[in-house]
């Protein structure tokens, strides 16, 4: 059975979206430490918390995966129907 969530990271000036064999880099904020959380995760939008290196709280951010791949050439409801959480991945 396929795994039914997906993983949030960040590296350097890069989020990191993951599901199944699909890896999404996209770029961030210079100043993007990590993410913290996921608050809320609707059909493609993520709502998230994240720590930056300017101030010492963590700031809600918000990520739309929706025109990420529909640039891509994916069909973005069916591929996001599969996914019902998203995670963090701490490396």
């Amino acid at each position: 059975m396929a795994k039914k969530y997906a993983l949030l990271s960040s590296k350097e000036q890069y989020t990191i979206f993951r599901y199944g064999n699909d890896t999404f880099r996209f770029r961030s904020p210079y100043s993007l430490e990590y993410y913290s959380e996921i608050k809320e995760w609707d059909h493609g939008y993520i709502i998230v918390m994240a720590k930056y290196h300017h101030d010492q709280n963590l700031i809600e951010e918000y990520i739309d995966l929706v025109p990420i791949l529909k640039d891509l050439y994916y069909n973005a409801d069916v591929y996001l129907d599969q996914i019902k959480e998203v995670r963090i991945q701490y490396d």
